[in-house]
């Protein structure tokens, strides 16, 4: 069994892991009903609408009053 001869530094290990955490390009289509930004066969969190039936009925934004 291969035994390291010598320890590996924190930055050698870390640089070797980091390519797994980079930033993943964000993969959005526009919502057909509003044309609001969206993640692919998921649910518009803007109007509640799949596939062209309207799923959840989508959530009011209350602004405070001043």
């Amino acid at each position: 069994m291969a035994v390291p001869k010598q320890r590996q530094n924190k930055s050698r290990r870390d640089r070797r892991r980091g390519g797994q955490r980079k930033m993943k390009v964000l993969n959005l289509i526009s919502c057909p009903n509003c044309s609001q930004p969206t993640w692919p066969h998921r649910v518009c969190p803007n109007c509640g609408h799949y596939k062209g039936r309207e799923i959840i009925t989508p959530k009011l934004k209350v602004k405070k009053a001043q």
